[in-house]
Formats: structure tokens, C-alpha cells, sequence
């Protein structure tokens, strides 16, 4: 199948219109990929709906985002559907209870898959912005294959990797939004972590750019990436596929998800399979 990770810009619109204009042209330009990815925090320029005074405040930001997302939603059903493709939206905040958590939804031509909610929140979304967590990872069985969903942070997080690959998962997906060099790096690490030791193929899709209106998004690092694991049956860096650090655009690639079950079986290391002679390790005193 052929993957397509967003390097994506926050843009000011001034109606819906122009957001549906900017989702149409992203979509149209991935060049009939199967899956697209679009980052985390992706659907905060929505907060220019509501005029500068509430992009430019944390919370009225949050609650202006999330009254657009059944809108949001009718959107992207219509371009999986025009399309014949999957596409993780871009995530955003949804108010479910009391706090909003950061949510993904995953669309099919058929209609939505589900929904991936942020498991560990960091310290800004903790302190300063009470953006909650939501525990409970979810496994989508879609017509290409059985696909998992890391949010930024959670990556980082070699447990909730793992969960997910024992459940079966060949594709995990991280969208991204990081402020600086060294937070994308975390997260790079990370998801390359997770495509060595579970062996399975990862995707990054960051937000990148300045945004001057809203002091969530206000600066963007990092570059849109696919990666393997480096075991013989993918490229030795275990870059798939990897964009210009900063630049807007898809990174697109060719992947066989079947390597993956190769990869498990047969690699020149099985990280997979030993992983449980890990857990039974003892503190060294």
C-alpha cells in the first residue's frame, strides 16, 4: 500500500470554507495513497474560527476547536469516501467530560473506524493547557492491515508499543506536535524504538511552522517520516521514508505490511519474539 505522512503547516482561515479548501488540496495532492496521516494538534487552526482573541487564549481556543468537530468529521468521511482512502485526521480537542482529551479519528471509505484518545499528557497539556488523558489503547482491523495509534508522547512509552504489537498490530501510526528540535527528536526516537522492538512499520506525520496567533501551536518542529526496523528486510537505517526538517508536504512511500510478519519470523534479530525474556530481568544491586 502506499502511505502518506503529513508535514503540515497551521494556517489562519477566516471561514469553514477555507479549511475545507486547504483538507480537499492535501488530500488531492497525496496522489491516490491508501493511508494518510495527518499530525497531532493538527485541528487547532480551527481556533482562527473564532477570531484572534480566541486563538490567542488557551482555553477559548479549546472550546472554539471543539464545537467544529462534526463538521470536522463530515468532512473527512466525504474525502475518504471521494477518495477511496484512509485518513487519520488530524487530532483535536473533544470535550467528553469535565476536561477535553486529545483525540484521532481514523477514517475508511466506508465510514469511521474509530477513535484514538492521548494516553500520557505532557507537562504543558498537565500545567498549563488541562488537556486529560483518556487511558485505553484501541486496535483498528482495517482492509490494510490491523493499525495502532501512539499521540506524540505516547511513543515514548515502549509499554503501550508493545500492547500494542502483542494485540497484532503491523502499522502505528504518531502524529506529532513538538516546539522544539530536542521534542521532536524524543518523538522520532522513540517511534523508531517502537519499529525496532516490535518490528512493524511506523509513521510520523509533525505540525511545522510558525504560528503567531495561537500560543498553543506557536512554534512547529520536526519532519514527517514512515519507519521499519533495520533487520534485513527493510533499509538498514530503518528510514522508510523520511521529509526536509521543517518543510510542509506529504512523505509518501511503498510499504508491504506482509514484511512485517517476515520480519517477525525471520529477521537477523527478533526483538518481538525475545521481548518477553526482558520482562523476567532483576535489578542489579
Amino acid at each position: 500500500m502506499k502511505i502518506a505522512a503529513a508535514a503540515y503547516p497551521i494556517d489562519w482561515f477566516d471561514s469553514f470554507a477555507d479549511y475545507e479548501a486547504k483538507l480537499a488540496r492535501w488530500v488531492a495532492d497525496a496522489q491516490g495513497a491508501d493511508l494518510l496521516v495527518f499530525p497531532e494538534y493538527g485541528a487547532m487552526e480551527l481556533a482562527s474560527l473564532g477570531g484572534r482573541d480566541a486563538a490567542g487564549d488557551l482555553e477559548a481556543s479549546l472550546h472554539e476547536v471543539a464545537k467544529h468537530w462534526a463538521a470536522v468529521q463530515e468532512l473527512h468521511l466525504r474525502l475518504a469516501a471521494r477518495h477511496g482512502c484512509h485518513i487519520l485526521g488530524a487530532s483535536g480537542p473533544v470535550f467528553d467530560g469535565r476536561r477535553p482529551v486529545n483525540r484521532a479519528i481514523l477514517y475508511g471509505p466506508g465510514g469511521i473506524i474509530g477513535h484514538q484518545d492521548k494516553q500520557i499528557m505532557t507537562r504543558f497539556e498537565r500545567e498549563d493547557w488541562d488537556v486529560t488523558g483518556a487511558p485505553g489503547l484501541r486496535v483498528f482491523d482495517t482492509a490494510l492491515g490491523r493499525i495502532g495509534i501512539l499521540i506524540c508522547y505516547d511513543s515514548e512509552f515502549p509499554l503501550l508499543g508493545r500492547a500494542l504489537a502483542r494485540a497484532g498490530v503491523e502499522l502505528l501510526l504518531v502524529p506529532s506536535c513538538t516546539d522544539t528540535v530536542a521534542g521532536f527528536n524524543r518523538v522520532r526516537i522513540g517511534a523508531m524504538a517502537r519499529a525496532l522492538e516490535s518490528q512493524c512499520v511506523v509513521v510520523q506525520s509533525p505540525t511545522v511552522g510558525a504560528c503567531d496567533w495561537m500560543p498553543a501551536l506557536d512554534e512547529n518542529r520536526g519532519r514527517a517520516a514512515i519507519y521499519g526496523p533495520p533487520d534485513g528486510f527493510w533499509p538498514e537505517t530503518g528510514v522508510i521514508a523520511e521529509g526536509v526538517m521543517d518543510q510542509p508536504g506529504w512523505v509518501m512511500a511503498e510499504v508491504d505490511l506482509s514484511r512485517v510478519a517476515e520480519s517477525r519470523r525471520n529477521g537477523a534479530v527478533l526483538p518481538f519474539a525475545h521481548w518477553p525474556e526482558s520482562e523476567g530481568a532483576e535489578t542489579i544491586s
